[in-house]
């Protein structure tokens, strides 16, 4: 978790990554959604660049000087749950006084989607039936 969270455990590297979900691609589009100072964004952005989570690409829009733009890599993409658990346990414990931001469904239906715990055979596993034990590399950050 320590190696994760030397990625992810800046508030606005999960905002970025969760616009990207969103769609959002160009500098300009992550500054005025978020309204993250630009200094702060530039240093987000290469962090992620740098860790596999967004991939810059170039582009240059008709009579303009060449950009980047930002793309979630298959890292990136692979936050996915991550943020959804993000966002389910927000929307249970801190929740907005007009209700919930943004909903998870399946993509192209309004059929709600919940993330769960599910063992090897696909069976449902409570949250109290899950225990965090260390693993082989636990000695070092455990």
């Amino acid at each position: 978790m320590h190696r994760s969270l030397d990625i992810l455990g800046e508030k606005w590297s999960l905002l970025i990554i969760r616009n990207a979900f969103r769609g959002q691609t160009k500098f300009s589009e992550f500054r005025d959604a978020l309204g993250v100072p630009s200094d702060i964004l530039t240093a987000r952005l290469a962090t992620l660049v740098e860790a596999g989570v967004l991939e810059r690409r170039a582009y240059r829009e008709p009579g303009a000087r060449e950009r980047s733009s930002y793309h979630l890599t298959e890292r990136g993409r692979a936050l996915k749950t991550v943020l959804v658990a993000l966002q389910e346990w927000g929307d249970s414990y801190t929740p907005w006084p007009g209700g919930r931001v943004s909903l998870v469904q399946r993509a192209g239906t309004s059929d709600h989607v919940e993330l769960a715990f599910v063992d090897d055979t696909g069976a449902a596993v409570s949250p109290d039936e899950v225990a965090l034990v260390p693993g082989p590399s636990a000695g070092l950050t455990w």
